[in-house]
């Protein structure tokens, strides 16, 4: 009975080093779903890019160069998210960008991640007008 014992608590131990070790894959988050789902957001919300690149360039250059240059800049990247939109939208079920569901979008920032704010390119989904918060400003609650 000891021996039954040892031997079960050796494999119970050393099945949960084994179950520890499954990771997701780097690239599995960007699924055909995702896919689909930037499509949307860039074909309904990619005119949003307007409004924002007036005030990001009236923030930085001034509200001459914001209402002008930022107007032409988010009009180019609306219509770029508009092209997107489309061709995500029709090849949503296939791994086109190198083999996998990413975006194909030029510039990705370090490791391959989108980032927000990026001055040549495009982040992953549209803009949000309004207050963008990523922090949480209050306290945690203890039940």
């Amino acid at each position: 009975m000891k021996k039954f014992l040892a031997v079960a608590t050796t494999l119970c131990v050393l099945s949960g080093f084994a179950a520890a070790d499954i990771q997701s894959p780097p690239g599995s988050h960007y699924t055909s779903t995702r896919k689909l789902g930037r499509a949307f957001s860039n074909l309904v919300y990619g005119f949003i890019e307007i409004p924002e690149q007036i005030v990001r360039k009236s923030d930085t250059y001034g509200a001459k160069a914001g209402w002008s240059y930022g107007a032409i800049d988010g009009t180019s990247r609306g219509l770029t998210r508009l092209g997107y939109g489309f061709y995500e939208l029709f090849t949503f079920s296939c791994p086109t960008y190198r083999g996998t569901f990413k975006p194909p979008y030029e510039k990705c920032g370090q490791d391959n991640r989108i980032e927000m704010n990026v001055h040549e390119g495009l982040s992953e989904f549209p803009p949000e007008l309004g207050a963008e918060s990523y922090y949480s400003h209050s306290r945690a609650q203890k039940f």
